[in-house]
This record gives structure tokens, C-alpha cells and sequence, in this order.
């Protein structure tokens, strides 16, 4: 994204520029939690398809018994009444996450012509060291100084 990407609109206000930050941190983590939930899912299953050998050696161990036990009592069953695990993803996704997404999108839209990430576009601005080679304003130079403020070339 080109310099204009990340520049804030004119007439956008600082706390404006505050609030869709806080509503990206918001959703940033919102999106960590998703991935937890993923993982959740994926390590589930796992244990899941892990309970076939256990149900197995059990039986070779001369345990049929216990093997039963576990083939009907846990393999397969669900982890919250009526749900497995994709279940609990899908709902998720269909009722807070898409709708969260939607409506962070639509404020940055509204609030900011599109633009995305000002506050921490604004905030590398301040926190960078200008004319250092890793401290560039934006990417694809590398080994170049760069000495632009926010406003233009330095002077």
C-alpha cells in the first residue's frame, strides 16, 4: 500500500483515529481467540482419532472390557451437549466473529475512507529513527535511508 494507504483523511480526528485503533486491537485479539478455538478443534480430533489405538491396545493388552468403555463412553462423543467441536467453530464464526469483522470493517470505511491501521501507522512515525536503514517508512527499501516525516521530506 502506497504512502496515501495509511495517511489519515483529512477531517479525521485524533480520537477518531484512537477508537478505530482500539476497535482493531479488539478484533486483532478476537482473531487470537479464534486461532485458540481452531486448536481447540484440531487437538480434540486428534485425541479423538488417538482413542482407536487406545480402544485397540487396550483389546491386545486383554482389557476388552475398558476398551468398550472407552469406544462408547468418550470416542466420538460430543464435547458440549449436541455439538462436536467444528460445530462450536461454525457457531462462533456465525455469531460473533463474522459480525465482528463486518462491523470494524464498516467503521474503518466510514470513519476513515478505508484507510486501515492509522493509529499504528501514526504511532511507527513517531516511534522510528529517522535516516536509520531499518527504520523506513514504508516497505521495499531496503538499504536506503529514509528521512521523510509524515509530512513530507525532511528539511
Amino acid at each position: 500500500m502506497d504512502d496515501d494507504g495509511h495517511r489519515r483523511p483529512e477531517g479525521v480526528s485524533d480520537e477518531t483515529v484512537e477508537a478505530l485503533g482500539s476497535l482493531s486491537k479488539a478484533l486483532e485479539t478476537t482473531e487470537c481467540a479464534r486461532g485458540h478455538l481452531f486448536a481447540f478443534h484440531q487437538l480434540t480430533g486428534s485425541a479423538d482419532f488417538e482413542l482407536d489405538r487406545a480402544v485397540e491396545l487396550l483389546r491386545a493388552a486383554g482389557h476388552p472390557e475398558w476398551a468398550e468403555r472407552v469406544r462408547t463412553e468418550i470416542l466420538g462423543r460430543n464435547v458440549i451437549p449436541g455439538h462436536w467441536t467444528f460445530q462450536i467453530v461454525e457457531a462462533y464464526d456465525r455469531t460473533y466473529y463474522q459480525p465482528f469483522r463486518d462491523l470494524e470493517r464498516a467503521a474503518v470505511e466510514g470513519l476513515a475512507g478505508g484507510r486501515d491501521h492509522l493509529y499504528e501507522a501514526e504511532l511507527k512515525e513517531v516511534r522510528r529513527t529517522r535516516g536509520h536503514p531499518d527504520h523506513t517508512s514504508r516497505p521495499g527499501r531496503p538499504g536506503r535511508t529514509d528521512t521523510r516525516t509524515p509530512d513530507g521530506p525532511a528539511g
